[in-house]
């Protein structure tokens, strides 16, 4: 058996000590404990409880030998029965989660607590919302979201996601932009239009996408800082206040 990196067999559900013990099982051939865990440098005690489990997946064996047992590692391709086993449970997990989970969550919750405005900070969290607002505009079926960004943000906001343009088109997304300041390129499913900048115009960076709006600004050094707030409420007036001013303009 090939040795490959400690953590190949990770979304089987093997963490690393499982993985060292199935693989010294591998080159030993059938074992006792003791040269187990001397194979797989792991402590006895948890060289047991590992192949306790490893049993239970049907991944080991056992046959008695005296008053010991030796163990021994089953077919490669018990792996293969494995991994189709744990694909099958998250598909219906999946399922589940669409169908029942989900729904049942949603309609749970209050109409609006804390827990609808979010913080984030860093490139990480400027990520975060680009992917946000791709993924919640696909899935609302509309394909269209509104932007008001000013000239200082824009060459910090895809920094994090340099291939947003290019993803939000092949997923048919339509973008309409109000531009504060000069500049912003042209790109394909997009509309802008052009605001005058002030000077000293602060970074900024809004995003509509009933039922959320997202704002990203800059504080020391450049660091962006993001916030997210999840309210239908807010989305709509914040959609109706951007579809007047892009009218007029």
């Amino acid at each position: 058996m090939t040795t490959g990196k400690p953590d190949s067999l990770a979304p089987l559900g093997l963490d690393e000590r499982q993985v060292r013990i199935y693989r010294a099982l591998h080159r030993l051939g059938p074992a006792s404990i003791r040269d187990v865990a001397a194979e797989a440098e792991v402590n006895r005690g948890s060289t047991y409880e590992t192949l306790k489990h490893l049993v239970t997946m049907g991944l080991v064996s056992y046959l008695p030998k005296g008053r010991r047992r030796v163990f021994q590692a089953e077919d490669p391709e018990r792996l293969l029965t494995l991994g189709e086993s744990r694909q099958q449970a998250l598909a219906q997990a999946m399922e589940d989660l669409r169908r029942d989970i989900i729904p049942a969550l949603k309609q749970s919750r209050t109409e609006f607590s804390p827990g609808n405005v979010r913080f984030y900070e860093g490139d990480d969290g400027v990520e975060l919302v680009l992917r946000d607002i791709l993924d919640s505009t696909d899935r609302s079926g509309h394909k269209q979201y509104a932007v008001i960004s000013t000239k200082t943000l824009r060459e910090h906001l895809y920094r994090p996601f340099p291939n947003f343009t290019r993803t939000r088109v092949q997923r048919g997304i339509h973008v309409r932009v109000i531009a504060v300041g000069e500049g912003g390129d042209d790109a394909e499913l997009a509309q802008r239009k052009w605001l005058p900048a002030g000077e000293g115009t602060d970074a900024s960076y809004i995003a509509i996408y009933p039922p959320k709006v997202a704002m990203i600004t800059l504080a020391n050094r450049n660091y962006p800082v993001v916030v997210i707030i999840d309210s239908a409420a807010i989305a709509s007036t914040q959609q109706l206040l951007f579809d007047t001013l892009w009218d007029l303009l």
